[in-house]
This record gives structure tokens, sequence and C-alpha cells, in this order.
């Protein structure tokens, strides 16, 4: 097993924000000619991405955290990726809460005229393209007609 002091150690150098999948969206996005405000607070969830004018958030998610990385390694239930750790509740109760905080967050921001787009840092690294072409293709459609 590993030291407690490594597993922290590991843990704190995750990034929450400018993580390579989201670098990869982004430069994508922007590529393709839109434009965006990043992780702005004043929003619930504070998005990795903000389209203001149609009221789009973007979230970047990443597999592990937000109860998809067992999907992504063929295990065959969420519990599954747990059987392994030294503190397998703990970890088990902290994916959960990530993911029920992912629904209040997506309602909050619905309630309050948003629309919500979330993509798994696994989609993206699989294919950039097809990523930024489901976000861009939801952009287009909502932007005014000129």
């Amino acid at each position: 097993m590993r030291d407690p002091a490594v597993t922290s150690r590991i843990m704190a150098a995750v990034k929450g924000k400018d993580t390579e999948p989201e670098l990869l969206l982004r430069r994508e996005l922007h590529r393709r000619g839109l434009r965006y405000r990043l992780h702005d607070r004043r929003l619930p969830g504070r998005p990795d991405m903000v389209f203001v004018s149609v009221r789009i958030a973007v979230f970047v998610d990443g597999d592990f955290w937000h109860g998809h990385g067992w999907r992504e390694r063929g295990l065959l239930s969420f519990e599954a990726q747990f059987e392994h750790h030294r503190d397998t509740e703990r970890w088990r109760t902290k994916i959960a809460r990530n993911m029920a905080r992912d629904v209040e967050v997506n309602a909050e921001l619905e309630r309050l005229g948003w629309t919500v787009i979330r993509v798994f840092e696994s989609a993206i690294r699989r294919d950039v393209n097809a990523a930024a072409g489901l976000v861009e293709a939801r952009v287009r459609a909502d932007a005014p007609r000129k």
C-alpha cells in the first residue's frame, strides 16, 4: 500500500482548472471562432467556460472525480473502482458527493435560465473535434440570428 503522505502529495497536485483536457477543448473552440469567459465566479459551480450571450455553461469533468472513470476502465460498477483502495468508503463517499453536487449545480443553473454542457475528459482526449463540435453546435444554435 502507498504511504498516506505520498497520496496526499499526489492529490494536492490535481488541478481544478486549466487542466490539459480543458485547454485542448478551449483551443479548439477558439480556433472555431467561439469566444467565452473562463471560470465565472458569479455562477453556481464556477463553470470552466461560459458563453454569456447564449447563456451556456460548459464544464470539463475529470472521469474519476465525477464518477465516470469506472466506465472508461471497463469495470462493472461505480463501486468496483474502489475495491483495492485503502479507504474505500471515504473515496466512494467523496465521488458520490461530487456527482450529487454536479446534479445540484446543473439544476441551479437551469433554474437561472442557463444551458449546461458537461464534457468528460475522456471524450476530449478521444476526439477533441467531436467534443468541440457538440459545444459549437449548441452555441451556434442558440446564437441570435443576424
